[in-house]
């Protein structure tokens, strides 16, 4: 953080402002215009700005994305179309885990008990395996286990535990998952 009053200056500084204009810029003349099949493009120019993202990830071009140097995408996951990845703290997303259209993972808030509402940022980590369903909202230092399942238009204030469905406003666990997946063969669990 560049400064601890948002009144009088931004929260960054003018380095990480010309690179998130580089990245705008790239974005939309590079990123967005693709065809959805263009993953590895993609995931390359992710890369270019600093992303970490691992092998057959799938983000699709109409992927919102604030900071990609601080995005880590596992392999074979998949980022659907108007995600918003608001990424001005770390976002990780774990191998084969799902975003789904619409959700929004926004790592910035601001310190309201300071006169001058300094940016707070704060990470958020989804698990390998994890469904984040559609027009989900994760707030700023949330974790999603591994395998959990978080229920369209949910609200996620707090952590969420491995191989649970979760759904609700604020997002609660309601019941196992029962689907298993064993991640060291890559074949269901009998």
């Amino acid at each position: 953080m560049h400064n601890t009053d948002t009144f009088t200056g931004p929260s960054f500084p003018l380095r990480n402002r010309l690179a998130r204009l580089a990245w705008n810029l790239s974005c939309a003349m590079l990123f967005r215009p693709t065809p959805v099949f263009m993953h590895a493009w993609r995931a390359w120019l992710l890369r270019v700005f600093g992303a970490q993202v691992g092998r057959n990830a799938h983000v699709y071009p109409g992927v919102r994305i604030w900071a990609p140097w601080n995005l880590e995408v596992g392999e074979e996951a998949g980022i659907a179309d108007g995600v918003t990845l608001y990424s001005q703290g770390r976002i990780t997303i774990g191998r084969r885990a799902v975003i789904s259209q619409g959700a929004h993972l926004c790592t910035g808030t601001h310190d309201t008990s300071w006169p001058g509402h300094p940016l707070l940022t704060k990470p958020i980590s989804v698990g390998e395996l994890a469904w984040v369903a559609a027009e989900a909202f994760l707030l700023p230092g949330v974790s999603v286990g591994e395998g959990a399942v978080i229920g369209a238009r949910s609200v996620v204030t707090r952590d969420m535990p491995a191989w649970m469905i979760c759904a609700g406003n604020p997002c609660r666990p309601l019941r196992k998952r029962e689907w298993c997946y064993d991640i060291g063969t890559g074949s269901n669990k009998e």
